[in-house]
Protein backbone atom coordinates (compact mmCIF):
# COMPACT_ATOMS: atom_id res chain seq x y z
CA UNK A 1 0.00 0.00 0.00
CA UNK A 2 1.36 3.24 -1.22
CA UNK A 3 1.76 5.67 1.62
CA UNK A 4 0.04 9.31 1.76
CA UNK A 5 2.43 11.97 -0.18
CA UNK A 6 -0.30 14.43 -1.05
CA UNK A 7 -3.68 15.61 0.82
CA UNK A 8 -6.40 17.06 -1.18
CA UNK A 9 -8.88 19.74 1.41
CA UNK A 10 -12.49 20.57 0.34
CA UNK A 11 -12.92 24.63 1.69
CA UNK A 12 -16.44 25.27 2.04
CA UNK A 13 -17.64 23.35 5.35
CA UNK A 14 -14.70 21.24 5.45
CA UNK A 15 -12.15 24.25 6.60
CA UNK A 16 -14.98 27.09 7.06
CA UNK A 17 -18.75 27.23 7.40
CA UNK A 18 -20.50 28.20 4.36
CA UNK A 19 -23.75 26.16 3.83
CA UNK A 20 -25.15 27.77 6.75
CA UNK A 21 -25.25 31.10 4.84
CA UNK A 22 -27.14 29.20 2.00
CA UNK A 23 -30.02 28.34 4.61
CA UNK A 24 -29.98 32.10 6.16
CA UNK A 25 -30.66 33.07 2.66
CA UNK A 26 -33.01 30.65 1.44
CA UNK A 27 -35.03 31.63 4.77
CA UNK A 28 -35.06 35.08 3.22
CA UNK A 29 -36.05 34.06 0.10
CA UNK A 30 -39.02 31.99 1.74
CA UNK A 31 -40.29 35.04 3.14
CA UNK A 32 -39.79 37.44 -0.08
CA UNK A 33 -42.71 34.61 -1.32
CA UNK A 34 -44.88 34.02 1.55
CA UNK A 35 -47.77 35.01 -0.35
CA UNK A 36 -47.27 33.37 -3.55
CA UNK A 37 -46.59 29.48 -2.20
CA UNK A 38 -45.28 27.42 1.01
CA UNK A 39 -41.74 27.46 2.19
CA UNK A 40 -41.38 23.37 2.01
CA UNK A 41 -42.63 24.01 -1.71
CA UNK A 42 -40.52 26.64 -2.87
CA UNK A 43 -37.49 24.92 -1.57
CA UNK A 44 -38.39 22.24 -3.66
CA UNK A 45 -38.79 24.32 -6.56
CA UNK A 46 -35.22 25.94 -5.84
CA UNK A 47 -33.57 22.31 -5.52
CA UNK A 48 -35.17 21.23 -8.72
CA UNK A 49 -33.81 24.53 -10.58
CA UNK A 50 -30.47 24.42 -9.01
CA UNK A 51 -30.33 20.75 -10.31
CA UNK A 52 -31.09 21.93 -14.03
CA UNK A 53 -28.58 24.75 -14.25
CA UNK A 54 -25.82 23.34 -12.51
CA UNK A 55 -24.75 21.95 -15.81
CA UNK A 56 -24.87 26.03 -17.19
CA UNK A 57 -24.14 27.99 -14.06
CA UNK A 58 -22.04 25.64 -12.26
CA UNK A 59 -21.64 25.57 -8.24
CA UNK A 60 -21.50 28.79 -6.06
CA UNK A 61 -23.13 31.76 -4.95
CA UNK A 62 -24.03 33.04 -8.38
CA UNK A 63 -25.81 29.89 -9.70
CA UNK A 64 -28.16 30.17 -6.58
CA UNK A 65 -28.90 33.55 -7.07
CA UNK A 66 -30.15 32.87 -10.61
CA UNK A 67 -31.69 29.90 -9.61
CA UNK A 68 -33.74 31.54 -6.64
CA UNK A 69 -34.67 34.33 -9.56
CA UNK A 70 -35.73 31.56 -12.10
CA UNK A 71 -37.93 30.34 -8.92
CA UNK A 72 -39.39 33.35 -8.35
CA UNK A 73 -40.35 33.80 -11.65
CA UNK A 74 -41.91 30.22 -11.70
CA UNK A 75 -44.74 30.21 -8.89
CA UNK A 76 -45.31 33.32 -9.59
CA UNK A 77 -46.59 33.08 -13.03
CA UNK A 78 -44.06 35.81 -14.52
CA UNK A 79 -45.67 38.14 -11.84
CA UNK A 80 -42.99 38.16 -9.36
CA UNK A 81 -42.40 42.02 -8.27
CA UNK A 82 -39.26 44.07 -9.07
CA UNK A 83 -38.40 44.80 -5.23
CA UNK A 84 -38.02 40.86 -4.86
CA UNK A 85 -35.53 40.51 -7.85
CA UNK A 86 -33.93 43.48 -6.59
CA UNK A 87 -33.80 41.78 -2.73
CA UNK A 88 -32.71 38.42 -4.47
CA UNK A 89 -29.49 39.93 -5.42
CA UNK A 90 -28.91 41.97 -3.04
CA UNK A 91 -28.94 39.01 -1.06
CA UNK A 92 -26.76 37.38 -3.20
CA UNK A 93 -24.00 40.20 -2.73
CA UNK A 94 -24.44 39.96 0.78
CA UNK A 95 -23.23 35.81 0.77
CA UNK A 96 -20.36 37.38 -1.43
CA UNK A 97 -19.11 39.69 1.19
CA UNK A 98 -19.95 37.56 4.06
CA UNK A 99 -16.89 36.86 6.09
CA UNK A 100 -15.80 33.65 6.90
CA UNK A 101 -15.71 31.60 10.17
CA UNK A 102 -13.03 28.73 10.61
CA UNK A 103 -14.25 25.45 11.60
CA UNK A 104 -12.39 24.15 14.32
CA UNK A 105 -9.24 22.59 14.45
CA UNK A 106 -8.73 23.55 10.63
CA UNK A 107 -5.98 25.45 11.25
CA UNK A 108 -4.03 23.72 13.77
CA UNK A 109 -4.71 20.29 11.47
CA UNK A 110 -3.64 22.26 8.24
CA UNK A 111 -0.51 23.46 10.30
CA UNK A 112 0.60 20.39 11.84
CA UNK A 113 0.66 18.50 8.50
CA UNK A 114 2.06 21.01 6.34
CA UNK A 115 5.43 19.99 7.24
CA UNK A 116 5.39 16.52 6.40
CA UNK A 117 2.90 16.43 3.17
CA UNK A 118 2.53 17.87 -0.16
CA UNK A 119 -1.41 19.68 0.82
CA UNK A 120 -3.83 21.13 -1.97
CA UNK A 121 -6.79 22.82 -1.66
CA UNK A 122 -9.72 21.54 -3.81
CA UNK A 123 -12.90 23.02 -4.28
CA UNK A 124 -15.72 24.60 -6.71
CA UNK A 125 -17.55 27.23 -7.04
CA UNK A 126 -17.36 30.92 -8.07
CA UNK A 127 -13.75 31.40 -8.91
CA UNK A 128 -13.56 34.96 -6.72
CA UNK A 129 -15.35 33.89 -4.06
CA UNK A 130 -13.63 30.82 -3.37
CA UNK A 131 -10.18 33.07 -4.10
CA UNK A 132 -11.41 35.90 -1.65
CA UNK A 133 -12.69 33.05 1.42
CA UNK A 134 -9.07 31.46 1.13
CA UNK A 135 -7.62 34.97 1.38
CA UNK A 136 -9.40 35.83 4.24
CA UNK A 137 -8.81 32.37 6.34
CA UNK A 138 -5.51 33.00 6.48
CA UNK A 139 -4.61 29.59 5.80
CA UNK A 140 -3.37 29.91 1.47
CA UNK A 141 0.38 29.96 2.29
CA UNK A 142 0.14 26.18 4.22
CA UNK A 143 -1.29 24.95 0.82
CA UNK A 144 1.03 23.52 -1.67
CA UNK A 145 -1.41 23.77 -4.34
CA UNK A 146 -5.12 25.39 -5.11
CA UNK A 147 -6.95 24.02 -7.70
CA UNK A 148 -10.44 25.29 -8.12
CA UNK A 149 -12.77 23.44 -10.92
CA UNK A 150 -15.81 23.14 -12.45
CA UNK A 151 -16.78 19.62 -10.61
CA UNK A 152 -14.76 17.02 -8.85
CA UNK A 153 -15.26 13.67 -10.80
CA UNK A 154 -12.53 10.95 -10.25
CA UNK A 155 -10.50 11.58 -13.52
CA UNK A 156 -10.16 15.89 -12.46
CA UNK A 157 -8.80 13.63 -8.81
CA UNK A 158 -6.57 11.84 -11.07
CA UNK A 159 -5.04 14.87 -12.92
CA UNK A 160 -4.62 16.48 -9.76
CA UNK A 161 -3.18 13.82 -7.84
CA UNK A 162 -0.75 13.20 -11.18
CA UNK A 163 0.30 17.22 -11.26
CA UNK A 164 0.61 17.78 -7.02
CA UNK A 165 2.00 14.17 -5.71
CA UNK A 166 2.36 10.90 -6.86
CA UNK A 167 -0.93 10.01 -8.45
CA UNK A 168 -3.83 8.97 -6.41
CA UNK A 169 -2.80 5.92 -5.12
CA UNK A 170 -0.59 7.78 -2.77
CA UNK A 171 -3.07 10.45 -2.23
CA UNK A 172 -6.56 11.02 0.43
CA UNK A 173 -8.89 13.78 0.14
CA UNK A 174 -10.79 15.31 2.66
CA UNK A 175 -14.15 16.72 2.98
CA UNK A 176 -17.92 17.38 3.95
CA UNK A 177 -19.36 15.58 1.11
CA UNK A 178 -19.93 12.19 0.30
CA UNK A 179 -20.59 12.43 -3.61
CA UNK A 180 -17.69 14.63 -4.42
CA UNK A 181 -14.99 14.64 -1.51
CA UNK A 182 -15.10 11.06 -0.82
CA UNK A 183 -16.43 8.98 -3.48
CA UNK A 184 -15.20 10.36 -6.30
CA UNK A 185 -11.61 10.55 -5.08
CA UNK A 186 -11.74 6.79 -4.46
CA UNK A 187 -13.23 6.24 -7.68
CA UNK A 188 -9.91 7.84 -8.51
CA UNK A 189 -7.62 5.24 -6.64
CA UNK A 190 -7.05 7.42 -3.62
CA UNK A 191 -8.58 7.61 0.06
CA UNK A 192 -11.78 9.21 0.78
CA UNK A 193 -12.28 10.84 4.65
CA UNK A 194 -15.49 12.50 5.30
CA UNK A 195 -16.20 14.85 7.88
CA UNK A 196 -19.77 15.55 8.24
CA UNK A 197 -21.05 19.09 8.51
CA UNK A 198 -24.00 19.98 10.57
CA UNK A 199 -25.93 20.45 7.47
CA UNK A 200 -26.06 18.28 4.02
CA UNK A 201 -26.62 20.18 0.84
CA UNK A 202 -29.64 17.60 -1.13
CA UNK A 203 -27.59 17.77 -4.17
CA UNK A 204 -24.24 16.53 -2.71
CA UNK A 205 -26.13 13.07 -0.60
CA UNK A 206 -24.96 9.88 -1.58
CA UNK A 207 -24.79 6.54 0.24
CA UNK A 208 -21.75 6.16 2.27
CA UNK A 209 -19.21 3.41 0.59
CA UNK A 210 -18.94 1.42 3.96
CA UNK A 211 -17.66 -1.53 2.74
CA UNK A 212 -14.55 0.20 0.89
CA UNK A 213 -10.90 -0.34 2.36
CA UNK A 214 -10.21 3.35 1.36
CA UNK A 215 -13.37 4.81 2.68
CA UNK A 216 -12.83 6.63 6.37
CA UNK A 217 -15.23 8.89 8.10
CA UNK A 218 -14.25 11.15 11.38
CA UNK A 219 -16.13 13.24 13.72
CA UNK A 220 -13.77 16.60 13.42
CA UNK A 221 -10.59 17.43 11.19
CA UNK A 222 -8.35 17.35 14.72
CA UNK A 223 -8.33 13.89 14.50
CA UNK A 224 -7.26 13.83 10.91
CA UNK A 225 -3.21 13.53 11.84
CA UNK A 226 -4.08 10.44 13.95
CA UNK A 227 -5.83 8.59 11.14
CA UNK A 228 -2.92 9.18 8.41
CA UNK A 229 -0.46 7.48 11.08
CA UNK A 230 -2.57 4.53 11.16
CA UNK A 231 -2.77 4.41 7.37
CA UNK A 232 0.57 5.10 6.78
CA UNK A 233 1.55 2.51 9.28
CA UNK A 234 -0.93 -0.12 8.74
Amino acid sequence: MSRITTIGFDADDTLWHNERVFRMTQEHFAALLADYTEPDRLMERLLAAERRNLGQYGFGVKGFVLSMIETAIEVTEERVPARVISELLYAGQDMLRHPIELLPHARDTIAALAASHRLVLITKGDLLDQERKLAQSGLGEMFDAVEIVSDKTPPVYATIFARHGEGPEAALMVGNSLRSDVIAPIMAGGWGVLVPYEVEWEIERADPPEQHPRYRKIPHLGLLPELLGWIDGS
